[in-house]
């Protein structure tokens, strides 16, 4: 007993923030009555909205904006065939289109990043034609303030190699900035929305509730499709609340926030990873399963990096690899019992759900990426153990294990009846956009928190690995590693052009986990450590319902 209170008042303390939420989520009593009025006039409005999509099909520019209306609104999840049909007829009349038209820079924007958000690879050779003889974009385009915009929008779908997309986007950006100034301010508030986080960045509910309000302020809205965005939003809205209502509920009854005091609470920011991932309704059971295995990783996470000594980190990961009950007897504190006892208890019931649907495969592949998760924090132990600053090539492929991010996509497969066990086997093969997300978590992650961890005694980042392998500045290091972020979208990009080696569904989703990773540690901070950050974004998609006058 000495020993453990001599422990337990040596051990690194992180302190971090308390939840901002408490149980203010586990009390929601879902409305039934509520929601079926949305499902009825969602029902009624759809058949009009589909109505006016087909009849769009007659002139292809206006085909393609309603399209696009449809995705940022967040309502194009309810006619995905129809959407993928009528842009593969686009695409594959491409040539004959082009040729016909004369496109300006707006359209032919819209046009590009449109089909290249759904995987069909337009070619970038289009924007040529807005160059000079010296091989600059002409002067004469910053009027086109619309264009110049959809430009930059469409800049951010690039792959490796194409230097007229590197160099629209330093164009636009440059010019956007002081566009802002001299547009209307709802223009003005749109440009600098985009110049923030892009829309190909954006988390894709949280682009549908900010555009629900932009596109109320154009004169030329459809008012029926902007009625049936509202009353969508607030009917998913509804199913998104319960669902966090029972992860509150099975989160407080587990008191873990008591049992591990040192472990930062926040199981109200990691259902919106999980709702990032896939918002829509027929979904609710793999975000429940990301949730809860999120909660322990980030629980693993912290203990690793925060509490627990070397010694036991090593009894632990032991166990991990066994992922046995009788293991848990060589556990050598109470605390770290409760943990195991927890985890197993989760793939027991992972295991024993998709049993009875014949996918049993689904529990194997999300323990084994659990494993390759815990090795990869017990080298970091190891390395903080010791002091050990890693050179930057020896310390990422460990780093692309620790974002938690295969245990998250594993887990997301869990409640998706659309994934067999060859996804699975790609997923673990661990494919470029998967290395991409991981790359992009990894970097953005130690970019925006590497001082803290350093003062609490975690082990070193890519930032202080980089700048000793590399004889660096901090500000060199940094600028580095943001090019090898732009990079990873790129290998992002490239992985979703079609053909794909795996459904778009998925590789959507890796996308969506890479545009939350953005969200979470794309403004100068760690929003899931400091909450308060993420506190707008909560409000937005799970408080406050959308103003339906």
């Amino acid at each position: 007993m000495e020993k453990t209170n001599q422990q337990n008042n040596s051990r690194r303390k992180a302190d971090f923030p308390p939840s901002l939420w408490g149980c203010s989520f586990a009390s929601f009593a879902f409305p039934q009555t509520e929601f079926e009025s949305y499902s009825r006039q969602v029902e009624e409005l759809k058949e009009n909205v589909k109505d006016m999509l087909m009849a769009s099909k007659r002139d292809p520019v206006e085909h393609i904006e309603f399209i696009n209306l449809l995705c940022r609104l967040g309502v194009s999840y309810h006619f995905d065939k129809e959407i993928e049909n009528n842009l593969k007829e686009i695409f594959d009349d491409l040539p004959n289109l082009l040729e016909k038209h004369d496109f300006d820079l707006y359209t032919l924007s819209l046009l590009f990043r449109v089909l290249r958000q759904h995987g069909f690879k337009m070619p970038c050779v289009v924007f040529d034609k807005f160059k000079d003889n010296n091989g600059e974009f002409k002067k004469t385009i910053i009027n086109d303030v619309k264009g110049i915009l959809n430009l930059y929008e469409a800049s951010f779908l690039s792959v490796h190699g194409e230097q007229v997309l590197d160099e629209a986007l330093v164009f636009t950006k440059t010019n956007l900035e002081s566009l802002a100034m001299q547009s209307s301010p709802r223009l003005a508030d749109h440009i600098r929305n985009a110049l923030i986080r892009p829309f190909q960045k954006g988390v894709p509910r949280i682009e549908a509730r900010k555009y629900i309000s932009f596109y109320e302020e154009e004169e030329s809205r459809n008012d029926t499709l902007l009625k049936f965005a509202k009353i969508d939003f607030n009917r998913v809205q509804l199913l998104h609340r319960q669902e966090l209502a029972i992860l509150s509920r099975w989160w407080n009854d587990l008191k873990f926030s008591e049992e591990f005091p040192y472990a930062r609470d926040r199981i109200v920011e990691i259902y919106f990873w999980a709702n990032a991932i896939h918002f829509e309704p027929q979904y609710a059971i793999s975000r429940m399963v990301v949730t809860k295995y999120t909660k322990i990783v980030s629980l693993l996470d912290d203990t690793y990096d925060a509490y627990a000594s070397f010694e036991e980190i090593q009894h632990f990961s032991d166990a991990i690899e066994r992922c046995c009950m009788d293991a848990i007897d060589q556990l050598p504190a109470e605390y770290l019992k409760v943990l195991y006892r927890a985890l197993l208890n989760l793939f027991n019931e992972t295991e024993s759900d998709m049993g009875k649907q014949g996918r049993s495969y689904a529990s194997y592949y999300v323990k084994e990426a659990f494993k390759e998760l815990t090795r990869g924090y017990q080298v970091e132990a190891q390395w903080a153990d010791v002091g050990h600053v890693p050179p930057f090539d020896e310390y990422v492929p460990n780093g692309l294990e620790t974002t938690g991010y295969g245990v998250i996509m594993a887990a997301s497969f869990v409640g998706m009846d659309e994934v067999a066990g060859e996804e699975y086997k790609w997923l673990k093969s661990n494919p470029k956009i998967m290395k991409a997300a991981n790359m992009i978590g990894r970097l953005m992650n130690d970019i925006v928190g590497h001082e803290d961890e350093q003062k609490r005694g975690d082990c070193a980042s890519g930032v202080e690995c980089y700048m000793k392998q590399y004889d660096v500045s901090d500000k060199k290091a940094i600028e580095d590693i943001e090019k090898m972020v732009a990079n990873g979208w790129k290998d992002i990009n490239e992985d979703c052009m079609r053909p794909t080696n795996a459904p778009m569904l998925l590789l959507q989703h890796i996308v969506n986990l890479a545009r939350v990773t953005d969200a979470v540690y794309g403004d100068d901070d760690d929003a899931y450590t400091i909450p308060l950050s993420l506190k707008d974004y909560v409000t937005l998609l799970y408080v406050e319902q959308v103003p339906m006058c």
